[in-house]
């Protein structure tokens, strides 16, 4: 149960690192 507790919040900052990456480039190419 902890490994699994740890997957999951390793697969959402993994989550989370794309989205900054994406909003970033989207920002990126508006401009």
């Amino acid at each position: 149960m902890l490994f699994m507790d740890f997957f999951l919040s390793i697969i959402c900052m993994i989550l989370l690192i794309i989205c900054v990456l994406i909003g970033v480039a989207f920002l990126t190419l508006l401009e």
